[in-house]
């Protein structure tokens, strides 16, 4: 496709506000497979993260006046579609925090041959909705504890334990892997 116009980000961002359908066009085709990407670390299933992508674009065209400047605008529509994946799983009822569960200990592997080769998006996707979403923003979009709270309505000490939690599945399943893998080269 032929660029009507340089593609610098201020003219790309001046045209966007102005509706320009050729402007959505580049900044679509230009986002969407990051934001597909962000989509999924928060929602396994790709149809349904995929939804959250387009109306995280619509948004975006639709309320691209609100953005101030202030800031990355890459940075203002990838939250945007955060947002709009977790309005997804709050509308669907889906997350459910466990806050009496004590973390399980976890079996080490005394094995100096580990390998560290492994998919993360493959490891984040067998964690449970809460642990997913509190370890996405904590670790990922760098939210503090209580900006989780306030954005999943819990409290801080329930992020804190969901962090915890997601970090020790995780472990748990990367070590169940590499014990996997070592007993298939047997």
């Amino acid at each position: 496709m032929k660029l009507l116009f340089n593609n610098k980000k201020e003219d790309l961002l001046s045209r966007l506000k102005k509706q320009d359908p050729a402007a959505q066009k580049i900044f679509y085709d230009q986002s969407v497979k990051k934001f597909l990407s962000v989509a999924k670390s928060y929602i396994s299933d790709m149809y349904q993260a995929e939804d959250c992508v387009i109306k995280a674009f619509c948004k975006i065209f639709k309320h691209i006046e609100s953005y101030r400047g202030d800031g990355n605008f890459e940075g203002w529509a990838r939250k945007i579609v955060v947002n709009e994946c977790l309005n997804f799983i709050k509308s669907h009822k889906t997350v459910f925090y466990l806050d009496d569960v004590h973390p399980s200990v976890l079996e080490e592997i005394h094995d100096e041959q580990i390998v560290f080769d492994f998919n993360a998006q493959e490891l984040l996707d067998q964690l449970p909705d809460a642990y997913r979403m509190v370890f996405n923003l904590y670790v990922i979009e760098e939210y503090s504890h209580q900006e989780i709270a306030d954005t999943l309505n819990i409290s801080t000490a329930v992020s804190k334990t969901q962090l915890f939690r997601a970090k020790e599945k995780l472990r748990k399943i990367y070590f169940q892997q590499q014990k996997k893998l070592k007993n298939e080269n047997l």
